[in-house]
This record gives C-alpha cells, structure tokens and sequence, in this order.
C-alpha cells in the first residue's frame, strides 16, 4: 500500500497529474495496462513516467499554485504578530498533550478505506460508545466485519500505558529537535540530514519514503521532493507542522514560513500548503478567541486561489450557514472524497470541521474529528494541538491525559520514552529564547507572559 513499487508510483502519479490539473485522459489505457501486468520493466516505467510529467496542464484550471517560498509569500496578505499570548506554559504544555491524545484516540481506526465514518459510527454504537467521549473500545469478542488496527492493544480504551509510537509523534519530536539545533536557519538540507541519521527508512511512509529514497541514491534536497513522488501533495507534510506553531505562538506567519523549509524536502504545492496551514493554525490558536478565529486566520498564510485554501473556506462558510456537522461531513465527501484518504485537502477539511463543529470543546473537538474518518491518527493530533493550545493543559479532561502517563514512545533515534513535559518545557525555552533576542534587538516584542 502505498509504497515505491512501479506500479504504485505509475497509479498514483496518475491520480497526482489528473487531480492537480494535467490532461492525462489519453494516457489512461497505458497506465491501466502497465498496471494490470503487476510488474513493469525499467524501460516501460520510465517511459510511462514521462508521459505522465508530459502532460499539458488544462487551459481552464483556475488555480495558482506555486512552489518556491517568495511566490506563496506574494500571493498572502500582509500580517502582523498578534502580540504574546497569556499562561503561555500551560497553552504549551496543552498542544503537547492534545496532539498525543488525538493520535491515540484515532490510531485503532487509521484505515480510511475501510475504517469509513459509517463502520466508525456502527462500531462504536456496537460498543455503546456512541457519541465518542473516550477512547475507542476493543470489543471482546469483536463484532464480525469489524477489526482494530494491530495497535489497538496500546491505543484502545484501558489499553494505554503511555503515548504509543506514530509517525505523527515521530515528526513532532523531531521537529522540536531541528529547531532547537538550527532556530530559524532551518533548511531542506538539515531536515534531510536529521532523517537519515535519526529516522528508519520504513517507518516512513507515502512521500518520505519516497523523499528518503532519493536522499539515499543522492539526491539534492531541494529537488529530493520532486523525482518518482507521487505523493507529494498527500498529508505527509502537515503532520509535521504543528511545533513550528508551538514555538511561533500568536505569530502565523513566521510558523507558517519556517515550517515551510521542513515541507518543501518531501512534498510540493498543496502538499506544502497543508504544513504551513497547519502551523499557522496551531499559531493562531494560542491568541485566538475561538476555532474559528484560529481558523479565519490560517487561511492568510496559504495562497488563496490554491485548493486548500478553496477548501477550508468552504468548510468555515458551510459552518457559518447554521449547517450540522453531519450535513457538513456530508458536503465534506460529496465534493472531497475523490482524494485518496491520506491526500492533505480533504483531510484538512475533516481537521476544519472538528474545529468548528467542536466550538472549542476539548473533547468535542477531538471526537468529531477522529469519527469524522479517512487519516483519523494525523487529524485527532492536529485538532488536539489546536484545542489543547486553546484550553491549555489545565483545561484538558484527565481521563484523556492520565493514560499517557506522561510519556511518549518513538521510533527516533535517541528519543524514545520521552516525557511530554519535558516536551512543553523544551519548547517554552525556545519561545522565551526567541523572545529575548527580539527584545535584544530593539524589537517591539515583549517576553510571554506565564
């Protein structure tokens, strides 16, 4: 599933071509044959794949989409800081833990194509845990046509015994590393260093591992996103977003950019968007008076005539018509459910809904989100760290927290069983850091406020 095998990189980079505007319908019986024959030679791979990156793009596509830092930041408004946000520690400490709890509470149903928003709600109405106010049940016998993730006997209801390993953890320890060894200076080149040393190849997935792949064969970083990735506008990249916002609290714009140098080595446009966005979100939050704020605010850091933008504008304007969240689930699958379920567009407008359905609600928040389907891990922690920044850690039921035990595995080299407090203490000592410097430097900024 989803790996670098010819034959998926052909299917997909299809899809990739045709959804971001390219006429490949002529190509069509090429690549269903060479798919069908499940193993392709170099020669017809190669010669295929050209095709596909050939192909003319539609004369009437209506969207601009670019993929260099200065021409995303022409298309944006200009912005302000929003000034320091007050209990900044606990805030810290909140999207910390929120981002752990999203993604246990929606590892046991991480399978969009079969674990789909209907079988999400039948299971746990079976469970008599309908609406979802804990974490998932394991049925003990399980119902037939239903089965758990394999991880279910680390991430289900009493099951837990600290914040099991994902790759969306994976990525948000990493980040915090990156940026307090190289601050604002981050680069593509370091992130690709900080992987290869530090993360294995195959608990990569989609774009990283392709991104990987070329690291490893030579690739430059800069260009490492762009050869045999298919994936590239998948949601790899906004699942490593949240930290950029963590350590820019009330300051969008600068997390969106800085996280734009870590999604720019594995992906391009709206897959570079969705780690900006989701940076900008997490910034937002913390200075926000509600989701959708948080939300309205996002959206000045993503170029408006990009799909990402057109979608999480859909979602907030479908919110503000007085609709419920099922006819906006609805509306969400009607026109989104094209996307493969781990594309960054329509999960990011699952991600938008629990925000604004959730109306700021901790556990709301993060249940809407994760029954609302498709990548339900990544979207629980995304919508976790927004919420958890809004409540603070204070703020948080504890029934959510306890079973984490203050703990987080990883698959990262030197970064298993860390605790998320110290987590949060990490980052408060970049922001506090970062303050210092600013004010060191004549800026306006003032130190955060505890």
């Amino acid at each position: 599933m989803f790996t670098t095998d010819p034959v998926d990189l052909l299917r997909y980079e299809y899809l990739q071509r045709r959804e971001s505007g390219y006429d490949v319908t002529s190509l069509s019986p090429l690549i269903e044959g060479l798919i069908s024959e499940r193993v392709v030679s170099r020669d017809a791979f190669a010669s295929a794949y050209e095709e596909l990156l050939a192909a003319p793009r539609l004369r009437d596509w209506p969207y601009v989409e670019p993929d260099r830092l200065d021409e995303i930041i022409s298309t944006l408004p200009g912005t302000e800081p929003f000034g320091a946000p007050t209990n900044l520690s606990d805030k810290i400490h909140g999207a910390w833990l929120g981002r752990c709890v999203g993604c246990n509470l929606g590892k046991p149903v991480e399978l969009g194509e079969y674990w789909t928003r209907e079988r999400i709600r039948s299971y746990l109405q079976c469970a008599g845990a309908w609406p979802l106010s804990d974490y998932i049940p394991a049925l003990d016998p399980m119902p037939p046509g239903y089965e758990l993730r394999e991880c279910w006997t680390e991430t289900t209801l009493g099951n837990i015994r600290g914040s099991a390993r994902d790759d969306d953890i994976d990525y948000s320890l990493l980040a915090l590393h990156l940026i307090e060894q190289h601050g604002t200076d981050l680069r593509p080149d370091h992130v690709a260093s900080a992987w290869t040393s530090r993360l294995p190849y195959m608990l990569t997935y989609t774009a990283e591992r392709a991104t990987y792949r070329n690291l490893v064969n030579g690739c430059d970083p800069l260009l490492a996103a762009e050869h045999q990735n298919p994936y590239r506008e998948w949601i790899g990249a906004q699942i490593r977003g949240d930290v950029f916002g963590y350590v820019n609290p009330g300051d969008p714009r600068r997390a969106a950019t800085e996280a734009y140098q870590d999604a720019a080595l594995s992906h391009r446009a709206n897959g570079i968007y969705g780690e900006m966005w989701s940076a900008a979100l997490v910034a937002a939050a913390f200075t926000s008076p509600d989701p959708e704020s948080a939300v309205r605010c996002s959206l000045d850091h993503i170029p408006p005539q990009s799909r990402l933008y057109e979608t999480v504008s859909a979602v907030v304007r479908i919110h503000a018509s007085g609709q419920s969240w099922e006819e906006g689930r609805r509306h969400i699958d009607e026109v989104y459910g094209h996307y493969n379920w781990v594309h960054t567009v329509n999960n990011a407008a699952i991600v938008t809904a629990g925000l604004l359905w959730g109306g700021g609600d901790f556990t709301s928040t993060i249940a809407l989100t994760v029954v609302g389907g498709w990548d339900t891990d990544s979207n629980g922690a995304t919508a976790g760290s927004v919420v958890g920044a809004m409540v603070g850690a204070s703020g948080i039921p504890p029934h959510w927290t306890q079973p984490l035990q203050d703990t987080v595995r990883s698959a990262l080299a030197g970064f298993d069983k860390t605790t998320i407090t110290s987590l949060a203490q990490r980052t408060l000592s970049v922001v506090k850091s970062r303050a210092s410097e600013r004010t060191a430097r004549g800026s306006l900024a003032s130190a955060p406020h505890e």
